[in-house]
């Protein structure tokens, strides 16, 4: 049995889907109730209640583990999920962390995820570790007012990073999870090419066939929409790499063709296999 955590997110939703495809029996971990595939065990969880999970460690042998957007607040102890699966009996982790714990190391929220990544390191389980950048994915926030307006809002929209695709992400994790070759692997996920806002919407325009305005956001105006779900120390972290990526931020990480034998996909194709939210 393997558990994933964040189910039916836009990791973990791919990454159940590749798992049970490979003939693996999962439990799926999600904060609310929702549709699982045929097939897969259901638990609603909150992370941030250690020991609500439980109920869905019982028999697992590996734990992808995502946190929730509270678990990088202050005060959160994501190290306790660890300590759980040990005790519960799986032998192998394996981490969605950040790129930032490598890139902007004294960042709030990048201390508190390598000091998870340490104790996951010492727990004596089996590991691996993946460190995506941006998501493609990041690009749903405006899927309403590109239904509505026609438009997208961003910050600095003429500053790209090489987003990754979730999709790209879950079959990593997937392979780390099956393979032991990846055992104490850490692993940065990027896409395949340096991307702004702006050529992004560009990509939404071009598969949808219709225009999209861009109109760029102001730092403040983009964490005031960014802290309505996630903590601020998250949201400051995160616009302080898209407003001024340094060089290491920038680079096209080998690592998503070294694990999965092809390049990481790039965001038109994210766009044009989820333009319905678009439209």
């Amino acid at each position: 049995m393997i558990v994933v955590t964040g189910a039916t997110g836009n990791v973990g939703r791919p990454l159940t889907r590749v798992l049970t495809e490979a003939g693996e029996r999962v439990t799926a971990v999600s904060r609310h109730a929702a549709a699982v595939p045929d097939g897969v065990r259901h638990v609603v969880a909150d992370l941030a209640e250690p020991a609500g999970l439980t109920p869905a460690l019982d028999g697992a042998k590996a734990l992808f583990l995502l946190l929730s957007g509270d678990l990088h607040a202050p005060g959160a102890r994501p190290a306790d999920l660890i300590g759980l699966a040990e005790a519960s009996g799986v032998r192998r982790v394996v981490l969605l962390s950040s790129q930032g714990v490598a890139t902007r190391p004294l960042g709030p929220t990048r201390v508190a995820m390598r000091a998870l990544e340490d104790a996951l390191r010492e727990s004596g389980l089996d590991w691996a570790v993946l460190r995506p950048g941006g998501f493609a994915s990041n690009a749903l926030a405006w899927a309403e007012s590109v239904r509505t307006q026609g438009a997208v809002a961003a910050p600095f929209g003429d500053v790209g990073v090489p987003v990754v695709d979730p999709a790209d992400i879950a079959e990593v994790a997937a392979a780390c999870l099956l393979d032991d070759r990846h055992t104490g692997g850490v692993y940065e996920l990027t896409g395949p090419e340096v991307i702004t806002p702006r050529q992004q919407a560009e990509d939404i325009a071009a598969a949808l066939g219709s225009p999209v305005r861009f109109h760029e956001l102001t730092r403040d105006e983009a964490k005031a929409a960014m802290t309505r779900f996630v903590p601020a120390e998250l949201a400051d972290d995160t616009l302080d790499i898209i407003s001024a990526p340094n060089p290491a931020e920038l680079r096209i990480s080998p690592d998503v063709e070294q694990v999965l034998g092809r390049a990481p996909r790039p965001f038109n194709s994210w766009v044009a296999r989820n333009i319905a939210a678009f439209r």
